[in-house]
């Protein structure tokens, strides 16, 4: 995968949302809909999790990790590619698809940090 997921010739199906728990909850209600229970359930996690603390640094944690996940799902060919790598993680038989599998998804994933710090 290249530096950006768009040049892969993979135009992005919506603009990159801000990192803001209500832009990126609408933005993944609109690429990747199955994944806005989970969201939503660390959202309150989270934010429970940060009054207890009185630190900031789990919603910066959720927003980055979330800003990555609507980085590749808003890229139809990259989530693709992505969902398909982690199905063989899952599923090889054999050690050399499993690590070809597991560095192709941490690729995706280091490009869309890449990119969304930009």
């Amino acid at each position: 995968m290249g530096a950006h997921p768009a040049e892969d010739g993979d135009e992005p199906a919506i603009e990159r949302p801000d990192r803001t728990i209500s832009a990126l909850g609408q933005a993944l209600a609109r690429v990747a809909p199955a994944k806005l229970p989970l969201l939503e359930a660390e959202r309150d996690e989270v934010l429970t999790l940060a009054a207890e603390t009185q630190s900031v640094g789990p919603v910066n944690g959720f927003l980055l990790r979330w800003a990555v996940t609507v980085e590749i799902e808003r890229h139809p060919g990259v989530a693709r590619r992505l969902h398909e790598a982690e199905r063989l993680v899952r599923t090889a038989t054999d050690e050399e698809t499993m690590r070809s599998a597991a560095r192709e998804v941490a690729g995706i994933k280091a490009a869309a940090r890449r990119a969304v710090a930009e």
